[in-house]
């Protein structure tokens, strides 16, 4: 079993590349089959609000490897053969508040039709780049704003209480508002997407240098647009639209301020974590919004993929960040 549990909160931009400027891109899906998601999410609320035990076998018997990401991802336990595995579980999500979240949210998501077949939009794009790639089993879950995207072997789920709309009530107690453009439903295909992504392709850089973190970043969003291009380049990225705009009018200063700062390649975990933030960079630039270094890193890949007319596969499977800078020729 793949091993890493990713926490996703996932945001793209692009005025970007359409389908066309490189030979190798694919156009998007729009009439692929859906792709079933498995309601692990509905089956275990039945547990959790009646508490009735002889449910756990059925439970146990049906979503076997649910229930260990699960439990390694949110409660902290080994397995679900660990004694009192499920009275854990039951606790942990019979908390009042949370509870009620998750109510909520398989009320809102109770019809899922739209997202699965966005779904098997996105995937038949995936496999037409990657065609050795497996499509996973897919689920639903419920965290309490813990793990949000969950990755196993074969399994790929996500936690839809991290999308009940920006104005959701208890959302305002907890996250800021330029956290919460973020948890609305159109987010959760593109969320899949990229965290089957990032287990299918690893980080390989160094976590501490900028530039690896910025190429890595801009591939997946890149992909994700390419699969998308209908989605707007500041949804994408959780951006208001003037967000976006000052983006673009600064991008040569924001690139020179990096440059000047010696922040690209200089190995400092706290500086480089800044910019993938969802805080406004306001170290940068009174006006610059949050994770900025996602968004430089997708213009370069951009330009990369342009001036190389590249495949996807090449892409993800290119980790000389700096060679791949050097062939995007990105000179804002």
């Amino acid at each position: 079993m793949k091993s890493k549990l990713f926490f996703i909160l996932i945001f793209s931009c692009s005025l970007f590349s359409c389908n066309g400027q490189n030979s190798h891109i694919p156009a998007a899906v729009t009439t692929a089959s859906p792709i079933h998601i498995n309601r692990f999410d509905k089956e275990l609320f039945k547990l959790i609000d009646t508490n009735d035990t002889t449910l756990q076998t059925e439970i146990a018997g049906r979503y076997p490897q649910m229930l260990d990401v699960i439990g390694k991802g949110i409660l902290n336990m080994q397995s679900p053969e660990t004694p009192g595995f499920f009275d854990k579980l039951v606790n942990y999500y019979s908390e009042p508040t949370l509870k009620g979240l998750y109510a909520d949210a398989i009320r809102i998501y109770d019809d899922i039709s739209q997202i699965e077949q966005m779904l098997g939009n996105g995937f038949a794009w995936l496999t037409a780049c990657f065609p050795a790639m497996q499509i996973p089993d897919v689920y639903m879950h419920i965290s309490g704003f813990n793990q949000n995207v969950l990755v196993g072997d074969n399994l790929l789920s996500i936690s839809i209480d991290k999308y009940l709309g920006n104005e959701y009530p208890l959302y305002q107690e907890f996250f800021y508002d330029f956290q919460r453009r973020k948890m609305s439903t159109e987010y959760i295909v593109p969320d899949y997407l990229a965290g089957w992504l990032m287990s299918e392709y690893p980080f390989a850089g160094k976590e501490n240098v900028l530039l690896d973190r910025m190429i890595y970043e801009g591939k997946i969003k890149y992909l994700i647009h390419q699969a998308f291009p209908e989605l707007t380049p500041e949804m994408l990225m959780g951006y208001t639209e003037g967000s976006y705009n000052w983006c673009k009018e600064n991008e040569s200063n924001l690139w020179k301020a990096i440059i000047e700062r010696k922040h690209l390649y200089t190995p400092d975990q706290m500086t480089t974590s800044k910019y993938f933030e969802d805080i406004p960079c306001t170290f940068l630039a009174s006006d610059a919004p949050g994770n900025i270094g996602t968004w430089v890193g997708w213009q370069i890949i951009d330009k990369y993929m342009k001036e190389t007319n590249s495949t996807p596969e090449a892409l993800m499977q290119n980790n000389d960040s700096q060679g791949i800078l050097t062939a995007s020729k990105y000179k804002p």
